[in-house]
């Protein structure tokens, strides 16, 4: 990551509501401008890649920053931070009477059991999936997602229960979807419509979407994307005790018990290692937090009644934690600091240049303008790509895909030199892998050559987090060949990019 000029702005100036949120100078809440200024380059010189972030502290945003090219406006996929989301479901749903955190999971699905249930089975409560504790020694949801056309429930109680529930603490993303898959059974609605008059309306969040196993049902442990300030918006409601704009929309009883440890966690001393409550984690300065994969965070800090919003793809979540708990709590105090203009226009001046590194070569190859308006026909490939074509212009170009003509599909995607250009709707994955889902999203791509015959395009799901690198080689005159890297495989040497090559001809 480096700073440079962003295409579009990343951050509004203090006192400004956002959304629904009033901010303010940090000097004016009590934390140091110059530790959120730390904080921010810390993250921008790390090796990890920083999306956004965001700080609340007495209800006011005091700091708020975008990597270009993602923005406030786009969503982003939570991973496990939908986690927490869906704890929130359970509470309200508790809270309406429609069940009790120890109804026996088994009783909701009378149709799905085994032959035989075991005495473990017949003692897993509602609360067990939500401290991940029912008992698994191996998590249920790649089971559920390789069992092709047979119910994911179906498929958790045929997984035999090798622990006495409430004992044994195991990270489960199937527990999880066993919680949405009973609050549809109940309500009749899925989670994401049952949230959205009791959580989402009242928040303001209104571009949100969750993803449906095959029967339909929401996910649950991962899956829903928001925006960032949505994120925020959650985790004040937390700190809130469950209180939104004078409306108790979650019961404060059942925040402090989701926000409270249940089982002991993960062995170790590190943030995983301070014990897990109902799809909340347990920090280790005292705190609590929902987080997702690649360093998705929502982290709640009673003490210093403030919140914080982190979106990324990183490489080390551990890591992230570290740099906040170093650089943002040290600044913050009791009462208003002494006012720091000086820092406060540095801090909105880095905020508003951070950008994802764009560069990839160079512009001014001849490859530049001879490969403009070019058509190449693809050989056949899983995705049924028919042809690709390549437009180039000074500033930039595009990169369009055609399947064949019975097919109808295309897609075209923007580029600039050494800088992102966004597209304007969302698409899906072209070259669509099995290590991610297939969600539509914005995405951004920036470009350049490298000498006379290699062309870089990176291309970046603002909505989705990850990417590819695309590098097309020029064979011949007449010939191509385009690799394929997705984003993990590129930071992680030992995570293999699978997909095959793609080679055409004009």
């Amino acid at each position: 990551m480096i700073l440079g000029a962003g295409v579009l702005p990343s951050v509004t100036p203090f006192l400004e509501t956002k959304k629904g949120m009033a901010s303010a100078t940090p000097e004016s809440q009590g934390v140091s401008s110059e530790a959120i200024l730390h904080y921010l380059q810390a993250a921008n010189a790390s090796d990890l890649e920083h999306h956004s972030f965001m700080l609340m502290r007495h209800g006011k945003v005091i700091s708020e920053a975008y990597w270009n090219p993602f923005t406030p406006d786009h969503i982003h996929t939570l991973y496990s931070l939908s986690k927490s989301f869906t704890s929130t479901a359970i509470g309200m749903a508790v809270q309406e009477g429609r069940f009790k955190l120890t109804d026996k999971v088994i009783s909701f699905f009378p149709e799905h059991l085994p032959v035989s249930v075991s005495d473990y089975q017949a003692r897993l409560e509602i609360r067990h999936l939500l401290n991940m504790a029912s008992g698994h020694t191996s998590d249920t949801m790649g089971p559920m997602r390789a069992a092709e056309g047979v119910s994911w429930v179906k498929t958790f109680f045929d997984r035999p229960l090798e622990k006495e529930p409430g004992t044994h603490f195991l990270y489960n993303t199937g527990a999880s979807y066993m919680c949405s898959a009973i609050l549809t059974k109940v309500t009749g609605q899925k989670m994401f419509d049952y949230l959205t008059p009791r959580l989402f309306k009242p928040l303001g969040i209104t571009q949100a979407d969750w993803e449906e196993s095959p029967e339909g049902v929401n996910v649950a442990g991962y899956g829903l994307r928001v925006t960032t300030r949505d994120i925020i918006k959650f985790g004040q409601l937390y700190l809130n005790k469950g209180l939104w704009q004078g409306k108790q929309l979650i019961n404060t009883a059942y925040v402090d018990e989701a926000t409270t440890s249940h089982i002991t966690s993960n062995p170790g001393d590190g943030d995983w290692s301070q014990g897990y409550g109902y799809q909340f984690w347990r920090c280790k300065p005292g705190f609590y937090r929902g987080d997702g994969a690649f360093g998705q965070f929502c982290i709640v800090m009673p003490q210093y009644d403030a919140v914080i919003a982190v979106n990324s793809e990183s490489t080390d979540m551990q890591k992230q934690m570290t740099l906040l708990w170093d650089h943002i709590l040290p600044g913050i105090k009791d009462g208003p600091l002494k006012k720091d203009k000086s820092v406060q226009e540095k801090v909105l001046q880095f905020s508003n240049n951070l950008t994802l590194n764009a560069k990839l070569g160079e512009s001014t190859s001849p490859l530049v303008k001879e490969l403009n308006n070019q058509t190449y026909q693809l050989k056949e490939n899983p995705w049924g790509w028919h042809s690709i074509q390549i437009n180039t212009s000074d500033q930039g170009g595009e990169i369009i895909l055609n399947k064949s003509a019975s097919a109808g599909a295309k897609i075209a995607i923007p580029f600039g030199w050494n800088a992102w250009i966004s597209n304007s709707q969302r698409i899906l994955n072209p070259f669509s892998g099995d290590y991610r889902s297939l969600v539509p999203s914005m995405v951004a791509a920036t470009a350049g050559t490298e000498g006379n015959d290699v062309l870089k395009i990176r291309l970046k799901y603002t909505e989705g987090i990850h990417g590819d690198l695309l590098t097309l080689n020029r064979l011949s005159n007449t010939g191509i060949e385009l690799t394929l890297l997705n984003s993990l495989a590129e930071k992680n040497p030992n995570t293999k990019e699978t997909r095959n090559k793609l080679t055409g001809i004009i």
